[in-house]
């Protein structure tokens, strides 16, 4: 549209000039050399034959540079119409950027012939703003991340001290007490460790730095397994797994990571697992995606909570937390893990029943 209104603008003032020059041409050499004549006889008192004279010798004799000089001030005159138009639009676009780093919801509004170069510029606006509040959010995070580390291990750490402090000031303490006191004191520096090797993990995944090695998993064993290595945990509560599952039901993925996704589920529900239920895990295929869901009786989780068990540190229960061994991570890292893997994770709740579903993508 610009350079449809530019192009005729410059051909109208062309046009205009073209038409003003020739008609010139026919009235220099028509009615108004005999007004030239009239003039020259009246203002300088000079007969008609000297008159016509300075006429022929003045304006006939030289009306082609007269027609140039008339037609290099109508170049001119274009020239700075032209630089104008044009000025006029690079002074919208110039406060356009300028308007792009402003604090400011209002959209960025150019001249209606300048509607590409304003879409483009609410465009980069609208990236600009996107790549802005990413970054504040990373901050964000990174900040959180911070304070809930400093907050977790404080707990096990201020027990590490106390006990160890105990231990150095009663030397005399009975070989028997001292041995529960250290043993107490190793559980909670392995605690310590635990959390701090997670919270490096989450980092790392944050920072995209995590990659990852698929292959073709055999879904079926690798669930199997799973539940076997669970059966220590979970007779603690009279609790017990049921699996459903074609045995030929194979996945594309990282197997590590994907077991690392699996445990955490499954050790979650263990720890807020009602006593003496079952657990219930399913997969097959559905329309392309394998649905894994891991099923277990429990208290409701409000729907407001749902999306927030997924984030870093969260807890349903601070006051279970010493009770369950739980960081607050091991469901945001399989959240992590998941979404490299280009799939999904949901928790669904209701009557007493927390499922979580993991949907995979079969193949590459």
């Amino acid at each position: 549209m610009l350079k449809r209104k530019a192009f005729l603008q410059m051909l109208l003032i062309t046009i205009i000039a073209a038409v003003t020059v020739l008609l010139l041409r026919d009235i220099l050499r028509g009615q108004i050399g005999d007004r030239i004549v009239q003039f020259l006889i009246y203002t300088f008192n000079l007969n008609n034959s000297d008159a016509l004279l300075i006429y022929h010798y003045l304006f006939r004799n030289n009306i082609d540079l007269i027609l140039l000089l008339l037609t290099l001030v109508f170049l001119v005159i274009l020239s700075w119409f032209t630089i104008s138009w044009f000025t006029k639009h690079f002074d919208e676009i110039s406060s356009g950027m300028d308007r792009l780093v402003e604090d400011s919801e209002d959209r960025i509004s150019l001249s209606p012939e300048m509607e590409f170069m304003e879409n483009r510029l609410n465009t980069i606006k609208d990236k600009l703003k996107r790549q802005k509040k990413a970054a504040q959010e990373a901050e964000q995070r990174k900040n959180d991340l911070v304070v809930y580390l400093a907050h977790d291990i404080r707990t096990p750490l201020t027990s590490v001290i106390g006990y160890l402090s105990l231990l150095g000031e009663a030397p005399d303490m009975p070989v028997e007490q001292r041995a529960k006191y250290t043993h107490i004191t190793l559980d909670k520096a392995y605690r310590l460790e635990q959390q701090i090797n997670e919270f490096f993990e989450i980092t790392r995944y944050n920072l995209q730095q995590i990659m990852l090695e698929k292959e073709t998993i055999d879904l079926y064993y690798m669930l199997v397994q799973m539940t076997d290595e669970f059966y220590p945990i979970l007779s603690e509560k009279g609790n017990t797994t049921v699996l459903h599952a074609d045995e030929n039901l194979t996945v594309y993925g990282d197997p590590v990571k994907l077991a690392r996704v699996f445990n955490n589920i499954l050790k979650n529900a263990a720890a807020y697992s009602c006593p003496n239920t079952e657990i219930v895990i399913s997969a097959e295929e559905i329309e392309g995606d394998i649905k894994i869901v891991f099923q277990n009786q429990g208290n409701t989780i409000p729907p407001d909570k749902l999306d927030a068990i997924f984030e870093k540190f969260y807890r349903l229960d601070e006051a279970r937390t010493a009770g369950t061994g739980g960081s607050g991570l091991g469901l945001s890292i399989a959240k992590e893990i998941v979404t490299l893997h280009g799939g999904t994770i949901v928790a669904q709740s209701k009557d007493n029943t927390v499922a979580f579903t993991v949907s995979l993508p079969v193949t590459n």
